[in-house]
């Protein structure tokens, strides 16, 4: 049987024994094959962000750089991140998920790659350039990537199931740590640390190219059958989100529609509430590793294995949010109590590491951080929120709005954190206050700001 036959052939399950199509509600299994590609290149992505938190111990003594100078370079990435949002969402209503995924996962596989050459330059204010150079332009190129994750679920998948399938890609976050933080600080251990961004990005360029050959919109995916092009429609799908993009130069959003964005109370605190949710991100990203080793006396190798404990918990509690809030709403709970009850009972308990400052255990600190990136996972449901709210003419830009105001966590987490720990002499103490107290601020929101959850209706212009 040649090659596409048999793919079909698994993709789309042949006529039932009476000679009629299969009328399972979910049809072919093709979205579910776009969601495994969305978590694959996620965990991809997150671990190209977490590169110089493995590398940074041996990187920073090598190159000469303190806390504050690290500080700095992690927010690197955040700063372009937060710059590209919206250019990059614009890129996304203007041409389509594909093309612009593919272009961005080039464009930071081959930035991540060169940071690992960043030791010609010299130690000192060099590196320390360098360093924020590449991590700049690694966040500029990996702009798109969330708000096209967005985009694609929101193409793919009904109401009922996108919770579930927002959480399975946002838990990749978690699988990347428990996958590629042993791999990363077994090759610093073994071969250095400038290896690190070699494997990564070679890694990143790999799935460029399967990516092209995989992803396309649902009305023009080659192996989806009828009845599951008719269910995820049907279920609230939005399957012609990129019919044309590429054709119409009218498709790109009208800037007048951030204004609308902007004024929209639910949205403002649904984008609170990620800032607040994302710092916990960028610390279990940068700092983390950090404090195993400099806190609690970790090797590196060792803190690149017990990272990944926590990793565990928050890739479980990521999917179980997923799955309780859409069981919630096959129970008929409204779309407003099934988003919010996963995310305000997450960062309850993702404030439990404040319990780390208080504890001399190893054994205890790791299960600590244990819970709080289980609640951290949990409580993860933002992107589904921004696929059940964002207005069907401007979704790219919906989300690009939504992880700028997430990202600004990217900036001012690495910064505060380094300030914070020079000042305390090398303390962690202030800095899981200052964590705890964002999630404290997501609940705040999500409870007193946001409201009902509902689509946006823009006003046309």
């Amino acid at each position: 049987m040649p090659d596409d036959l048999r793919i079909k052939a698994v993709l789309d399950p042949p006529p039932t024994a009476s000679g009629a199509e299969d009328a399972r509600p979910q049809g072919s299994n093709v979205r579910w094959l776009i969601l495994a590609m969305l978590f694959v290149l996620t965990a991809i992505n997150y671990a190209d962000r977490a590169t110089l938190s493995i590398a940074g111990p041996a990187a920073s003594r090598e190159l000469g750089l303190n806390s504050v100078s690290m500080g700095y370079i992690f927010s690197a990435f955040g700063w372009a991140y937060v710059i590209a949002q919206l250019p990059g969402g614009w890129l996304l209503d203007r041409f389509g998920s594909k093309r612009v995924y593919i272009g961005a996962l080039v464009l930071w596989s081959l930035f991540t790659i060169l940071q690992g050459f960043v030791g010609v330059l010299g130690a000192g204010m060099a590196a320390v350039v360098g360093l924020f150079a590449l991590r700049f332009l690694v966040g500029m190129s990996e702009a798109p990537s969330f708000p096209a994750n967005a985009r694609i679920t929101a193409a793919w998948f009904p109401t009922a199931e996108r919770g579930t399938a927002s959480a399975i890609f946002n838990s990749a976050q978690y699988f990347a740590t428990v996958i590629f933080a042993p791999l990363m600080a077994w090759i610093v251990a073994t071969f250095g640390w400038q290896h690190v961004f070699v494997v990564m990005g070679a890694l990143g360029l790999v799935f460029a190219f399967v990516w092209s050959r995989v992803l396309y919109s649902p009305k023009d995916h080659p192996y989806i059958s009828k009845s599951e092009l008719d269910y995820i429609t049907q279920g609230g799908a939005l399957v012609n989100m990129d019919q044309g993009a590429a054709k119409n130069a009218d498709n790109g959003p009208k800037w007048a529609y951030v204004k609308q964005l902007l004024g929209n109370r639910m949205l403002l605190g649904i984008y609170l509430a990620q800032y607040g949710i994302t710092t916990l991100t960028y610390f279990f990203l940068t700092w983390f590793p950090v404090y195993l080793v400099q806190a609690r006396g970790m090797s590196i190798l060792k803190a690149g294995l017990i990272a990944s404990l926590p990793a565990i918990c928050g890739f479980i509690g990521g999917v179980l949010g997923g799955l309780i809030s859409d069981w919630l709403i096959w129970r008929g709970k409204s779309l407003t109590v099934a988003r919010k009850i996963p995310i305000v009972f997450g960062m309850l308990l993702s404030m439990s590491m404040i319990a780390c400052n208080y504890s001399d255990s190893e054994a205890t600190v790791v299960a600590i951080m244990a819970l709080a990136f289980f609640g951290k996972g949990l409580g993860a449901l933002g992107w589904a929120v921004v696929a059940d709210t964002s207005p069907k003419e401007s979704s790219g830009l919906s989300g690009a709005l939504f992880n700028t105001f997430g990202n600004v966590a990217g900036i001012t987490t690495p910064i505060v954190i380094g300030y914070l720990i020079h000042a305390s002499g090398g303390s962690f103490n202030s800095a899981l206050i200052f964590v705890a107290a964002n999630a404290a601020l997501a609940i705040f929101s999500y409870l007193f700001v946001v409201g009902e959850i509902k689509r946006v209706e823009l006003r046309k212009v």
